[in-house]
């Protein structure tokens, strides 16, 4: 495959069908999900001192939950997704930050 190729597919595969999921319907209540979609595709060509030509690329994709729509009577409403990760790493650094607050006022008391 060359590099324009990839590309191509690169492109194609970022569409709206990445981001928006089909909606589901139940009970007169819409729901549509939604994802934080992010992808990246690079390439090149070149020649070495020989003359030979070569080519070569790659491509990425990473998605998250981000939440989903609610319609519900002709509202919209936006359900944020629960990162799990998120909240541990927030724990942790108001934790860090605790024990260091204390760190650094025991240490203050010591030097007095």
């Amino acid at each position: 495959m060359n590099v324009e190729e990839l590309l191509t597919k690169a492109r194609d595969n970022l569409s709206v069908s990445t981001v928006f999921a089909p909606p589901i319907e139940r009970d007169g209540i819409t729901v549509i999900p939604a994802a934080r979609v992010a992808g990246g595709s690079g390439g090149g060509t070149g020649t070495d001192e020989e003359g030979q030509q070569g080519e070569g690329g790659g491509f990425g994709v990473a998605a998250k939950p981000a939440g989903v729509y609610v319609i519900d009577n002709g509202k919209v409403s936006w359900q944020p997704a629960v990162d799990p990760n998120r909240i541990v790493a927030a724990v942790a650094a108001v934790a860090i930050a605790v024990i260091a607050a204390r760190a650094l006022s025991l240490l203050r008391r010591g030097s007095d």
